[in-house]
């Protein structure tokens, strides 16, 4: 993946956004709601709610429907949804943490089972990959925020744990209960961050070879098409080489 940071090698999810934006809108709209329901309908005062905007914002989501969603839970409108976590083994020995927001858990679990088990993965018990994870805060910038100099000196000073910078953009990685102080703390000096939201990070990745990483990302894709599932996250890397295979 010549170029590519390794976060976008363990989230995958541009190729399905580009090819479907309104599927894409579809979970912004959801996570905006389910932001809002939680606490201040003002973006300035609740911290996940102001994530979920700047994501949705970055996804160029009209101003309109950003408001919508806002609206709908402050008035109480809309369905009521629960975070569920599901743990997965993919092709490769790879492991999958899959986050989604749902008004009808039966269907969920049936659906991402189905998307797991047709391509070549199987759900596992709450807790049998998650161990290899670290959770922690991810604050994302685009290449455009400044050199890698410019970013790591900022993160650093604003309190993150770690920075990876490519010419695709900036991770800054942050202890979980810091994320929004160290975001806020980035702005003055990097402009408002593309996205801000807690994240798994993997302990040891995985390297995967070109067979098992095609049946991975239709695994990755299937999983990415149900409008419940709003994060796939994973501990796999693929070469330049195999990703050029792949086409």
């Amino acid at each position: 993946m010549a170029g590519h940071s390794k976060f976008k090698n363990i989230m995958y999810r541009k190729g399905a956004q580009d090819k479907k934006r309104s599927n894409l809108f579809s979970k912004l709209s959801r996570e905006i709601t389910v932001a809002a329901k939680m606490g201040l309908p003002d973006p300035d005062m609740n911290p996940r709610l102001r994530a979920a905007v700047n994501a949705a914002k970055a996804q160029s989501m009209p101003k309109d429907n950003i408001q919508r969603s806002i609206d709908k839970a402050s008035k109480g409108d809309g369905d009521t949804y629960e975070e569920i976590r599901y743990e997965a083994f993919g092709p490769g020995g790879v492991s999958l943490i899959v986050e989604t927001l749902t008004d009808n858990r039966n269907r969920t679990v049936t659906n991402v089972r189905t998307a797991i088990s047709k391509n070549g993965g199987n759900l596992g018990a709450p807790g049998s990959v998650s161990h290899g994870f670290d959770r922690m805060g991810l604050i994302t910038y685009p290449a455009s925020a400044g050199d890698a100099d410019t970013v790591f000196e900022a993160a650093l000073e604003a309190g993150a744990e770690d920075v990876s910078s490519s010419e695709d953009g900036h991770e800054i990685w942050t202890d979980q209960g810091s994320l929004h102080e160290v975001a806020k703390a980035l702005e003055p000096v990097l402009g408002e961050a593309e996205g801000a939201k807690l994240a798994w990070r993997p302990q040891t990745m995985v390297e995967v070879d070109e067979k098992d990483a095609g049946t991975l990302f239709k695994l990755i894709d299937a999983l990415d098409d149900d409008d419940d599932v709003q994060t796939v996250w994973g501990n796999y890397e693929v070469s330049d080489a195999v990703m050029e295979k792949l086409g």
